[in-house]
């Protein structure tokens, strides 16, 4: 969806986390693009999924990994990723990410078509290649350092 303020795109998916070699669970994910942080996207998922230690009453907030929107593209069509976010393609129309945390390790499948169909409504919100027009480089400095 796009949204009339901040170009925006979200998408909620399924996925299967990855338990054993015959055992998953599914899950859904949130993807979303922001056209005022034109490099990276957001996969969200829901707070029972992290591996943290409740800290109170409340309802833990859901558990939000950021990466290259150029490592997702990358990972459709050949294994990508360095550090804590892989990306690689796997049989069938699947595509798998891992994550990485000193807490574990999460595999997760997703269907390669999710995956297309949030890269192309990412790019027709900022094109490949037109990501550096769109940055605020103080709001960017300024949300980095917190």
């Amino acid at each position: 969806m796009r949204n009339a303020g901040t170009a925006t795109v979200e998408h909620t998916v399924h996925a299967r986390l990855v338990l054993t070699g015959h055992c998953s669970s599914g899950l859904r994910a949130t993807l979303h693009y922001r056209a005022a942080d034109p490099f990276a996207v957001r996969m969200a998922f829901p707070a029972e999924y992290s591996l943290d230690e409740p800290r109170g009453p409340e309802p833990e907030a859901e558990v939000v990994w950021v990466f290259a929107r150029q490592l997702l593209a990358s990972g459709l069509d050949l294994p990508a990723g360095l550090g804590d976010v892989h990306v690689r393609p796997s049989r069938g129309p699947y595509t798998m990410v891992e994550l990485r945390a000193p807490e574990g390790v999460a595999l997760l499948r997703f269907e390669a078509g999710d995956l297309r169909r949030f890269l192309s409504a990412s790019y027709h919100c900022v094109p490949e290649g037109t990501e550096g027009r769109h940055l605020d480089a103080d709001r960017a400095l300024a949300e980095l350092l917190g």
